[in-house]
């Protein structure tokens, strides 16, 4: 495995200055963010010069680009709001593939039309699974042109909430270019260390060999997002089982300061 974080962990829009953070901080990849080159994170066009600016800083520091975030409302209940947001995605591929960055991470999305990462109620109908999938399937076609892959991660708060969530929509879309991207302290809410241990244990198993990225972020038993150790995640365990099933991507971390991000590399680090 690789050890990453994400790049807008760190301030900055000179994507030289802000990869070479990252290396200094510990990491060997990233998963990269448009605003980390002064963009907006989905832009209606990425200048050539950015591209370059990227691969050139990327080179320098010797940092991969392990994945591009590409992350907007899928579930929107606007369609318009969908439609634009899918074709500031189309850009976003175009994108990693000019960078030979081999994923684009989503967010399936929520009804809640102020936050694409809050709950809404409605996610549980069927027609805000109906209009995320439609959305997936154009946006596969889109990644499927370009040679790259699209990774979608379970969260509580979004259509897809689980990894058995995440299987159906692989097995609906039919698409090599539909991966996971597995985050445990996404897979529940409130947990004791046994029964968290438990239920990314079964994630994992469920998801085996379509892992495309992991990610290390933690969760307080109350319910509160925490930093890699500090929280009910069993990470060493979790890393195990991640091996187990011949995961072998980016481990990338987040939800941390820039502070934090050397402490938790050394973390991290031990159990790889």
């Amino acid at each position: 495995m690789r050890l990453g974080i994400f790049a807008k962990t760190f301030p900055g829009t000179d994507p030289a200055a802000v990869l070479a953070t990252v290396k200094q901080a510990g990491y060997e990849t990233t998963q990269f963010n448009l605003a980390c080159a002064g963009l907006p994170s989905m832009p209606d066009v990425v200048p050539a010069d950015a591209v370059a600016a990227i691969r050139a800083a990327a080179r320098s520091s010797g940092v991969s680009l392990a994945a591009l975030s590409g992350t907007y409302n899928m579930a929107h209940p606007d369609k318009a709001a969908r439609d634009d947001g899918l074709r500031r995605l189309g850009v976003v591929i175009e994108t990693a593939a000019a960078l030979d960055i081999p994923l684009v991470t989503l967010c399936t999305g929520s009804r809640n039309a102020a936050d694409q990462w809050a709950y809404h109620s409605d996610n549980a109908d069927p027609s805000a699974w109906s209009d995320m999938a439609a959305a997936m399937e154009k946006a596969l076609a889109l990644a499927g042109n370009a040679g790259v892959d699209l990774g979608i991660e379970p969260e509580q708060a979004n259509i897809v909430t689980s990894a058995g969530d995440a299987m159906r929509l692989i097995g609906d879309m039919g698409s090599k270019h539909l991966k996971i991207v597995l985050d445990p302290a996404n897979l529940f809410e409130h947990a004791t260390p046994e029964e968290a241990r438990t239920i990314v244990a079964a994630a994992i198993d469920e998801a085996a060999g379509h892992i495309a990225m992991a990610h290390a972020k933690d969760r307080f038993a109350d319910g509160r997002f925490a930093t890699s150790g500090q929280g009910v995640v069993d990470f060493p365990d979790f890393v195990a089982r991640l091996k187990g099933v011949g995961f072998d991507g980016a481990l990338v971390t987040h939800g941390l300061s820039a502070d934090e991000a050397p402490g938790v590399a050394i973390f991290l680090r031990r159990l790889l």
